[in-house]
């Protein structure tokens, strides 16, 4: 086996082996640290990228796919009324939105997980970190964004927008704009949420914490309209030369 596959294994192989349980007071003082440094590593580098409008979805999507055009789209859209676009940095829907930030001449920044099969950043980010853990990647997409735009993925893209209208309905966050891209393909997961609501598992106003459509004009207007009342004043920091910034 080549060297950077058994590499990945061992990496895979040390995930598992942290959710096994209770370990040795040490192993869990390492681990401790090891993921204070992935946050230290992750604000370091994030720390300029200015708000940010990330995008989700899946990594299998080819270039020739009509969700790839359209993130691509999105991401110059986004770009164009002066957001950085934030994604996961790896291929699919994310390349597609920062090729689109890319080509629009705006800012491109990804957040990319280290996986067991080595997925890699793509080619269109500016600024870029690699994170082991996928708790601390989503802190990361979290902390540096003001809305999200979600289009048709898998499990991660599930778990990625779940987190946002979780943290937006308990209020650890400000209800930021999500936009969920593609009424054909959420139509179920859609009509879902409403039965959670007539089961009273949630609130009928979480209905509203969210628009799905294809329009991605629209999409852009809802992100607009929404941040007008919940965006922050922008703190501006000034950079440190013996931080290396």
């Amino acid at each position: 086996m080549p060297k950077k596959h058994q590499n990945s294994r061992l990496v895979g192989i040390a995930d598992i082996k942290m959710l096994e349980g209770p370990h040795t007071r040490f192993t869990e003082f390492k681990f401790a640290v090891k993921v204070l440094f992935e946050f230290i590593k992750g604000f370091r580098k994030l720390h300029f990228v200015g708000p940010c409008i990330s995008i989700f979805g899946s990594a299998r999507f080819e270039e020739s796919h009509p969700y790839y055009q359209q993130a691509k789209k999105m991401g110059a859209l986004v770009s164009k009324v002066g957001f950085t676009v934030l994604t996961g940095g790896g291929p699919g829907i994310m390349m597609a939105a920062n090729q689109g930030a890319k080509e629009a001449g705006g800012k491109s920044v990804g957040v990319n997980i280290e996986l067991p099969f080595e997925q890699k950043h793509n080619p269109y980010l500016d600024v870029w970190v690699d994170i082991k853990y996928f708790f601390v990647r989503k802190v990361l997409l979290f902390k540096y964004s003001f809305g999200f735009v979600v289009f048709p993925g898998g499990f991660g893209t599930f778990d990625e927008m779940f987190e946002a209208l979780t943290l937006i309905q308990t209020k650890k966050m400000p209800w930021f704009p999500v936009v969920i891209v593609g009424v054909e393909y959420w139509e179920k997961l859609k009509e879902q949420i409403h039965v959670m609501n007539l089961q009273n598992t949630i609130s009928p106003e979480d209905e509203n914490l969210f628009l799905v459509t294809d329009d991605l004009d629209e999409a852009l207007k809802y992100i607009q309209e929404k941040l007008v009342h919940h965006i922050p004043k922008k703190k501006v920091f000034k950079r440190k030369w013996w931080l290396g910034e």
